[in-house]
């Protein structure tokens, strides 16, 4: 079979959108029985978001292989309940790397390289890889930034070549804008997407279909000159008006016909008819009021929520689970190492300490740590959040006053986190980290093991340091279990404090698992914990 591709491009503003609209047409596509794929392409020149400050893009997605991926690739994966690789995401700077790599090697016997065709040529072989490596039938890829970018005009024409490569008929074009709305007189306005369809016209691309976001009403009189001006059938103007609820984004496309107006136009029939039960049972569960417990979420980068969004959602999915709402109670660590924000952690049901990179802020993240195990807090760290647990628990329990993780402190005495011998050569940034899927065997017994409810799972990590194993017996014999460890032993997973409530920090990442309909265990337990201290349920 033919492969069929949706292409997403941006207009008017950047983070209109897109992420989600594919990742919930994704799923309206598998819904009628077709295999389908995403792929997000990044314009900007990094060669992947892994050594990008969080301030810039967001959280860096992990995937099963361990490529680092733009966040998106986290809506594809929750909305779609699919496990994607790394050719869903390449950005400009694997394009350039590649292409400069080949031309020191000699590929094109000395000849002149230019962005057409041998830039453009790479960026469709790119795309069609992901067909050839999951053999979707489907495959969504969507345009990071917007149309006008600079950057962005490579691969804007490279997919201009691709829809007269594999035929007119089997790409489809879906424009996602934005309305601004003018509060002086009361208006949305349609200016700005006629603008972005005219740049977008003006490079050779039409596009098949308009989504019209905005965060008001959008009225036929709106749509209808939508349609005149950009030339697109009126069916195809498809007003996107903000939700509260996330999930709900997939229905609201169902509602709107999107998926089987594009597959008429694709020329293809449904496999089967869509079954949103699931899906509207998880809606209006959403919608239900329900008890609130609140979680103090200690973070470096809170500023912007979106590093840590798959945390934020797992949240979502557990609390949902466990019949509470819960309510993320922003916190800096720096403020807590300033006596600052403690209000808000005493006040919390529980406590989080996500991942991170660098020492500021560290000793907020130890402080909020003690904090839990004394105050019988339930407690959850994830990667960064298991070190300074560890660490705390060293200092304050074993006494060792300057034990800490040589990533924050070269020097120290007690090194109870630090790199792996075999680690300790390497120099490039990236080069000694663990990334992708691992296997954990967990220990009989334990709270983790009655969490997951089963013997051993495969987690995804991202992090360079390790709990040093010269202080495993000694830990152990002051009330620190080793519930999670590697097949060999020789890594530890999960530490967990036999005499609290729960207590338990993680080495990997399973905020990155988790999904709307099936909430990761780990989380689940916390937020079963937390709401237990809050004693609403």
């Amino acid at each position: 079979m033919t492969t069929k591709y949706l292409i997403f491009t941006g207009g008017v503003v950047s983070s209109v959108g897109k992420g989600v609209t594919a990742a919930a047409l994704g799923l309206t596509l598998k819904e009628r029985g077709f295999q389908v794929a995403v792929q997000k392409i990044d314009p900007y020149i990094n060669v992947d978001p892994g050594t990008m400050s969080p301030y810039q893009h967001g959280e860096v997605y992990v995937l099963d292989d361990g490529a680092e991926t733009d966040l998106d690739l986290g809506h594809y994966e929750r909305f779609i309940d699919i496990r994607l690789t790394r050719v869903s995401n390449f950005t400009a700077g694997q394009v350039y790397a590649e292409i400069i790599a080949k031309e020191r090697h000699g590929d094109y016997l000395g000849g002149t390289i230019q962005v057409i065709p041998h830039i453009t040529n790479e960026i469709k072989r790119r795309v069609k890889l992901v067909a050839r490596a999951t053999g979707a039938e489907i495959v969504l890829v969507e345009v990071g930034g917007t149309v006008g970018d600079i950057e962005s005009q490579p691969f804007l024409e490279a997919l201009r070549q691709l829809r007269n490569e594999v035929g007119r008929e089997n790409v489809f074009f879906i424009h996602v804008t934005w309305l601004p709305y003018i509060g002086a007189t009361g208006e949305l306005k349609t200016k700005p997407t006629q603008h972005s369809v005219a740049a977008l016209r003006s490079i050779g691309i039409s596009p098949n279909m308009i989504i019209a976001r905005s965060d008001y009403p959008v009225d036929n009189s709106l749509t209808d000159k939508i349609a005149l001006f950009c030339d697109v059938e009126k069916e195809a103007v498809v007003p996107m008006v903000t939700t509260p609820v996330l999930y709900e984004v997939p229905l609201l496309l169902e509602q709107a016909g999107v998926a089987d107006f594009i597959i008429s136009r694709l020329k293809l029939a449904p496999r089967r008819t869509p079954d949103w039960q699931a899906w509207k049972q998880l809606v209006e569960s959403v919608k239900q009021p329900r008890p609130k417990v609140q979680i103090a979420l200690v973070g470096k980068y809170v500023e912007l929520q979106d590093a840590y969004m798959s945390v934020r959602e797992a949240l979502k999915h557990a609390a949902l689970a466990v019949g509470v709402e819960v309510e993320i109670a922003w916190v800096h660590a720096s403020d807590l190492e300033k006596n600052r924000g403690w209000e808000i952690v005493q006040q919390a049901d529980g406590i989080l300490v996500p991942g991170g990179f660098g020492s500021r802020g560290i000793e907020g993240k130890i402080l909020a740590a003690r904090y839990a195990r004394e105050k019988k807090a339930p407690y959850l760290g994830l990667c960064l959040g298991m070190q300074v647990m560890c660490i705390e628990f060293a200092r304050n329990v074993l006494g060792h006053e300057d034990a800490n993780s040589t990533e924050f402190d070269r020097s120290t005495s007690y090194p109870v986190i630090d790199l792996m011998l075999d680690q300790r050569a390497i120099t490039d940034l990236g080069g000694t980290m663990r990334l992708g899927l691992y296997p954990c065997v967990f220990k009989e017994g334990s709270k983790t093991a009655a969490v997951y409810g089963v013997p051993q799972v495969e987690e995804r990590h991202r992090h360079r340091f390790e709990f040093n194993n010269a202080y495993r017996q000694e830990f152990e014999s002051a009330g620190v279990v080793f519930s999670g460890l590697s097949p060999d032993g020789r890594l530890v997973e999960v530490a967990e404090l036999a005499d609290h409530p729960y207590m338990i920090g993680c080495q990997f990442h399973p905020e990155f698992l988790s999904r709307p309909n099936r909430p990761h265990p780990l989380f689940v337990g916390f937020m079963k914990a937390a709401a237990e201290r809050s004693q609403r349920v």
